[in-house]
């Protein structure tokens, strides 16, 4: 009977491994809600024709979220199924040359499924904190102030033996320390260093200051040592041949893989390629986001042709809204509006800063076509991923991440009544149902606007989604439940049931 039982829980477990499902994972940068032509047919002007056919053959959410409206904390969120702000990441992103956010002890998406037997990628901007091995002494050769073309700096021979030294060296505390089996990428495109990042090394020694010519307006951001000649338009074709090449690569293999691909588009640097510029005929942003389109459909032909897109979860989302800086008032001059019918955008903890794309696909599973109106947030990832395994995650992992199942399963039925996102200050709104709040007047981030005199605010997103009607002084008792929730929530270390968790610092309130 021993044998009997063994040969069947073998067998029962082959068919579990079989039937898992490959992950992508493609996180844009900086893209807005209404930047995907299906999120906004009527002032929305970009082609995004790979996007818009991912929608049509899975499930499109149009009340998803990202932890911040700016980038390292959603990052952190979204890979751990955690709100940032329970870590040491209370405003802003991580600096330049910072440590990193996630712990090592931290369970992300790459270690759950790599436990289950994935082979795991992470292909893109990291931007979340490496161990970077500079020593104090040397630190004066990284500094970085920004390029203001006053001057063409020259490395010294002190800088080149310094970047020699550190480059020579692996650089610990990235994505194959919290779970990825590989990694290539620019860590943060328009950031030192310029050079890709394969694994733990620097693919080269950077030798020089970045060129000039790659300090233009809304091009790199940040002084630096840079690869002989490094230019910024090669960054994201190559994220996306890379991405490719693990896809046929693991294809061959019988485990299934999980691709975590945060591209650098369409962000700032807007290093369009030749063949994309003008193709928007809106303005130079909008020609990346057609060139970030391209990408995907890139990474979804690669899927196809190795005969491994019916057993793919493709899971298309961005970390938060457009910038205002890429041209916003012209491009809605000519009719298209990055956040389409919501208030703010980058930055921002209105709906325009952090209510983001997102798309699933999962053929057999997911029903085509088809449109979900419940409050989901990217934090909801790692509880999706654990029940698609079967397993339960440990007490002390993804506090505040929901499974998404029922919904993808056609339910109907909320699975989270709040959530929280931030601004880049640190300013948190709070969701429960359909009503917001916010402990600050205006924005939080950069938005302009807001009624200065009435110190916080409360909107019922059902009636009013471009927040424009505050309603807290009206409501007092709905403003004091809202507050005592997110004081729950902090204090609880977590959103979901389960024992109490300790946040990583003390959680700053609002007002401070």
């Amino acid at each position: 009977m021993k044998i009997i039982f063994t040969l069947i829980s073998l067998t029962a477990f082959s068919l579990l491994a079989e039937n898992k499902p490959n992950i992508v994972l493609i996180y844009a940068d900086d893209l807005g809600y209404g930047d995907i032509q299906c999120y906004n047919p009527k002032r929305g002007k970009i082609p995004t024709p790979h996007v818009d056919k991912l929608a049509s053959e899975g499930m499109r959410f149009t009340d998803a979220h990202s932890s911040s409206g700016v980038c390292t904390p959603s990052r952190y969120t979204i890979l751990t199924g955690r709100y940032h702000w329970r870590s040491r990441l209370q405003s802003g992103i991580v600096s330049l040359w910072g440590a990193p956010l996630i712990t090592p002890d931290r369970l992300t998406i790459g270690a759950l499924a790599k436990k289950q037997g994935y082979r795991t990628a992470c292909i893109g901007k990291w931007h979340l904190g490496w161990d970077w091995p500079i020593p104090r002494e040397k630190m004066k050769y990284f500094k970085s102030t920004g390029y203001r073309g006053k001057k063409n700096l020259v490395a010294t021979d002190e800088h080149k033996a310094a970047w020699e030294e550190v480059f020579s060296k692996p650089i610990g505390g990235g994505p194959l320390t919290v779970g990825f089996d590989e990694y290539f990428g620019t860590d943060v495109p328009n950031w030192p260093p310029y050079c890709f990042i394969e694994n733990d090394r620097t693919v080269g020694i950077p030798s020089e200051f970045g060129s000039p010519k790659l300090f233009i307006k809304n091009q790199a951001s940040q002084q630096g040592p840079a690869l002989k000649g490094w230019t910024l338009e090669p960054i994201l074709p190559a994220l996306g041949n890379r991405a490719v090449a693990f896809i046929r690569k693991e294809a061959k293999t019988p485990e299934p893989f999980l691709v975590y691909m945060p591209l650098t588009s369409p962000h700032t640097p807007l290093s369009v390629n030749d063949e994309w510029k003008g193709k928007s005929k809106l303005n130079l942003y909008a020609d990346f986001v057609m060139e970030t389109d391209a990408i995907v459909g890139q990474v979804l032909d690669a899927l196809e042709e190795s005969g491994t897109d019916k057993n793919t979860l493709v899971i298309f989302t961005s970390d938060n809204g457009c910038a205002h800086y890429i041209g916003l008032s012209d491009l809605q001059k000519k009719g298209h509006y990055p956040s389409g019918p919501l208030r703010g955008s980058k930055a921002d903890a209105w709906e325009g800063g952090h209510r983001v794309p997102f798309i699933v696909r999962w053929p057999g599973k997911v029903k085509p076509d088809t449109m979900c109106p419940q409050l989901v947030h990217q934090a909801d990832l790692m509880a999706t991923f654990a029940d698609i395994f079967g397993i339960k995650l440990p007490v002390n992992a993804g506090e505040d991440s929901f499974s998404l199942m029922p919904l993808l399963s056609g339910g109907t039925k909320p699975v989270r009544e709040h959530s929280v996102s931030c601004s880049i200050r640190g300013v948190p709104s709070i969701r429960k149902n359909s009503w917001k709040y916010l402990p600050v007047p205006g924005s939080g981030g950069w938005g302009k606007g807001g009624d200065q005199s009435q110190p916080i605010q409360l909107y019922d997103l059902s009636k009013d989604l471009g927040e424009s009607s505050n309603l807290a002084v009206k409501n007092p008792k709905q403003v004091g439940e809202m507050r005592a929730l997110l004081e729950k929530l902090i204090i609880q270390g977590r959103s979901t049931p389960g024992p109490k968790q300790k946040n990583d610092v003390r959680v700053v309130r609002y007002p401070k």
